[in-house]
């Protein structure tokens, strides 16, 4: 319960100062154990400090305080999601930190999985960060241990090898402390069976004194290096073999087996052979003919292929009886009876995009080593994603507004939206638009300032 939030809102829709204590004395009530002028005062100080905040004085501060909303809310347009909409937002970030002059190799114009920079001629450092998911707070351990096995995911089909992890943790106020511990004690079951560290973090509460509730929120990073040019998914070649390592599925579907009672599925997901590929592929002999790779998590096989064609101008054409063959046996039965879209899940698998004549070499390489791999299609010079369908029937393979509905309020959700997607475009334009002025102009002052 956003208490801040609350205020504002009652605020703004002229309820009055008596009104709204009486609501708040009610939901303090329900979350905290204090007598009742304990809860009341707790009350009045929310609403004063809040109110106080709404009659600030914003001038002269050069557009520091002022909103920039866009009228979109996160839900409405599905932001983190992995559809669409969520693609469109993360290119609107993508187009701020375009406009900022710092140099990088990869960076999040490239809507790639991690991010490089370069130290010197022959040494590259790589960065990742990826957040909880967020039906996971009430199981801390599996929210550590998935998030962690991610960020490592993402530095390592970069063609790095991780080196430390990081780790961020937000609780809400009302959160038992037992969940911090437990939430670290999943990161450090992904370091120990990797071999990367955990060296440093971050512990706070979700919004302070503000927010009450025990929701659970944070991050895992990682940082890896490298002594060779990262297998951006921009390097793919025409003619280039995809290949598909065994997806077995992490945070999207470990949310998927609770929230629709499917408990058996979990332990699928309990493994670290996505990072074992990485690393026999960072150490293949011949590394220049492994032109790109990227896990199959954003959005699904539907979101990563989009991508790799929107930053190569190149053609997928992928076989969809290769890639069920390669989904996990026990999860590919729960998707099947739950009836949710087998190519816009995130099933966690490896894609490698590699020189024809090395496929085999590869596949072999892999399971040799007990990673199950096969071709799931190739890159061509045509524009556009394409799949064979197991009637023998090529379709387009688009993106969705929003990923496949693995939760019943996910099923819900996309039955009740009636977002206008073009007008939520151009409002999310006007706001990436003055965010980067609003971000030019202060850099300016403080220049002007200091400088």
């Amino acid at each position: 319960m956003d208490i801040e939030e609350y205020i504002k809102r009652s605020i703004t829709s002229n309820k009055t100062e008596e009104e709204t204590l009486q609501q708040l004395d009610k939901i303090l009530s329900y979350y905290k154990d204090l007598d009742e002028e304990s809860t009341h005062l707790l009350s009045k100080t929310f609403y004063d400090e809040v109110k106080t905040t709404t009659e600030l004085d914003k001038s002269g501060l050069n557009g520091l305080l002022d909103d920039n909303l866009s009228g979109v809310h996160m839900g409405q347009f599905g932001v983190g999601s992995r559809g669409e909409g969520d693609f469109y937002v993360h290119s609107k970030i993508a187009e701020i930190i375009g406009n900022t002059y710092c140099e990088s190799i990869v960076n999040p114009t490239a809507q790639d999985d991690g991010g490089v920079v370069k130290v010197d001629d022959t040494y590259y450092i790589t960065s990742a960060i990826d957040g909880i998911h967020s039906r996971l707070s009430d199981y801390p351990f599996l929210a550590g241990f998935h998030t962690a096995r991610a960020t490592l995911r993402d530095v390592c089909v970069m063609g790095a090898d991780p080196v430390a992890l990081i780790s961020d943790i937000h609780l809400a106020d009302d959160g038992d402390v037992g969940k911090l511990l437990d939430y670290t004690a999943g990161i450090c079951a992904v370091s120990e069976l990797t071999g990367v560290p955990l060296v440093s973090g971050s512990t706070l509460r979700v919004g302070g004194d503000m927010v009450l509730g025990n929701r659970l929120v944070g991050a895992v990073g990682a940082i890896g290096s490298s002594d060779s040019q990262p297998t951006a998914r921009a390097n793919a070649h025409v003619d280039d073999i995809i290949l598909m390592t065994e997806g077995s599925g992490g945070g999207t579907i470990t949310t998927t087996s609770i929230y629709n009672n499917y408990p058996e599925v979990i332990n699928q997901t309990m493994n670290v052979q996505f990072i074992k590929a990485s690393g026999l592929l960072n150490d293949y002999e011949y590394p220049e003919v492994i032109h790109a790779m990227t896990d199959i998590t954003n959005g699904g096989i539907r979101g990563d292929s989009r991508e790799i064609n929107k930053s190569t101008s190149l053609g997928i054409y992928l076989d969809e009886e290769s890639i069920t063959q390669l989904i996990n046996p026990i999860v590919y039965s729960m998707l099947e009876e739950l009836s949710i879209d087998l190519l816009g899940v995130s099933i966690d698998s490896l894609m490698i995009i590699v020189e024809p004549e090395h496929a085999d070499n590869i596949i072999e390489l892999l399971e040799s080593n007990n990673i199950k791999c096969g071709v799931i299609g190739k890159v061509t010079s045509d524009d556009g994603v394409l799949i064979k369908k197991a009637s023998g029937d090529i379709e387009e393979l688009s993106p969705r507004f929003r990923e496949a509905a693995y939760t019943p309020i996910k099923k819900v959700i996309d039955e009740i939206n009636t977002t206008d997607y073009d007008d939520s475009v151009k409002r999310i334009d006007e706001a990436t638009k003055i965010a980067i002025d609003k971000k030019d102009r202060i850099v300016e002052s403080i220049r002007n300032r200091y400088e």
